[in-house]
């Protein structure tokens, strides 16, 4: 597998990852204007078919860093490649000048929560109903923040 920066051109590939890991997934184009847009970066796991197998969409601006989105192919989950992609964008995120990460996750999504707080994130927020989940209901979404000035 290889890391490596995202590209304009891998904006379909990435959508279709969105789709496979989450229930209102982002096209495209909205990947593509997240990529484009101030601050914004992402980081891709090449399988070794060329395809990814987990991205990671973020953005910095005035000191601080954000978390967009972070996927991973169902068949590549728990080989620790969401946490190759944390540790890989809080790196660039310090280099941007970034002093704080923040990210929201969804409340019941156990295995980014124990990822998160693994590299230090602290809970500093609750956004009740903000996730749709199908027939589930809304999920509240947990708000997390990392000072990037701590080891990770």
């Amino acid at each position: 597998m290889t890391l490596r920066p995202a590209l304009p051109e891998d904006t379909p590939a990435l959508a279709a990852l969105h789709a496979a890991s989450f229930v209102a997934p982002w096209g495209a184009q909205e990947i593509a204007d997240l990529l484009a847009g101030p601050g914004g970066f992402g980081l891709v796991i090449e399988a070794a078919n060329g395809s990814p197998a987990g991205f990671i969409l973020c953005r910095v601006v005035v000191g601080e860093a954000e978390v967009l989105t972070l996927a991973v192919a169902p068949e590549t989950r728990g080989q620790g490649l969401g946490r190759v992609l944390m540790q890989a964008a809080l790196g660039l995120a310090r280099t941007a000048g970034a002093e704080t990460m923040f990210l929201e996750v969804a409340a019941d999504n156990a295995p980014a929560l124990a990822l998160y707080r693994g590299l230090g994130f602290e809970r500093i927020g609750l956004r009740p109903g903000y996730y749709a989940h199908g027939g589930r209901g809304p999920i509240d979404a947990l708000v997390y923040r990392l000072s990037l000035n701590a080891p990770t």
